[in-house]
């Protein structure tokens, strides 16, 4: 399964590369490396919602395309300094094609405004855009599937940081077999998974659905504890009490 895993993320490596040499329109922060003038909050705007509806919205690569009810694209600004990456939809995020809704959701806004941000500020998305049945864990077919969607919405942000959730957003991330209790706290860099991206932070953390189920002091001071080292390479300082 590991081996698949690599190859599948692999060819979605090549697919990028390809589009990469071929001009693709998805990319417009990688000419900030040339030093040209960096993509507008416009442009970016247009950009990722020409990518969701072109490319995404009826996306039929994997099987997943077969019992979904919408596809989760992503939401927030286009100009976020940070974004959050999980795994996949749930039952709620399908029913109303946005990410990060339900319970896992209301963590997520809540961990988010303790860093002294809104929703709109950050951008959020997932590794896959369709939901699992189950809610299980996306297998290695359908993350190589959607891969590339993930990488071109990182490419159009352009974050100074991404905080990935839970195991499969970071093994995907940083092309890792290592889990998150070992990887979380500890600052990644992205590998060279498409242009502009490589060496961007990656801040491994516990999924909010995962501290719901583990609702404990120890947890939530890990994931707080996470959380401050991002508000600390990003300059923020902690919200004051009744803000």
């Amino acid at each position: 399964m590991a081996d698949e895993a690599d190859r599948s993320l692999k060819a979605a490596k090549q697919l990028l590369e390809t589009e990469s040499l071929l001009g693709s329109d998805f990319i417009p922060d990688a000419r900030a490396e040339s030093g040209a003038e960096p993509a507008s909050l416009e442009e970016k705007a247009k950009t990722l919602a020409e990518l969701e509806a072109n490319e995404v919205r009826g996306c039929q690569r994997c099987g997943l395309c077969k019992g979904r009810t919408n596809t989760v694209f992503g939401e927030g600004s286009p100009a976020a300094d940070v974004v959050f990456v999980g795994e996949g939809p749930g039952q709620e995020e399908d029913r109303t094609g946005r990410p990060f809704v339900g319970r896992a959701g209301e963590l997520l806004t809540k961990m988010v405004q303790a860093m002294g941000l809104k929703r709109e500020d950050v951008y959020i998305c997932n590794v896959i855009k369709c939901r699992p049945p189950g809610n299980r864990a996306p297998n290695p077919e359908e993350t190589a599937a959607c891969f590339d969607h993930l990488v071109r919405q990182l490419q159009i942000i352009h974050p100074k940081v991404i905080v990935a959730l839970g195991n499969p957003a970071t093994q995907a991330l940083l092309q890792t077999k290592v889990g998150i209790s070992r990887m979380r706290g500890q600052w990644q860099n992205l590998p060279m998974l498409a242009a502009g991206l490589e060496g961007t932070p990656v801040m491994p953390t516990f999924h909010p659905a995962y501290v719901l189920r583990q609702y404990t002091e120890d947890v939530r001071g890990k994931v707080w504890s996470d959380l401050q080292q991002v508000m600390a390479r990003l300059g923020l300082a902690a919200p004051k009490p009744g803000k």
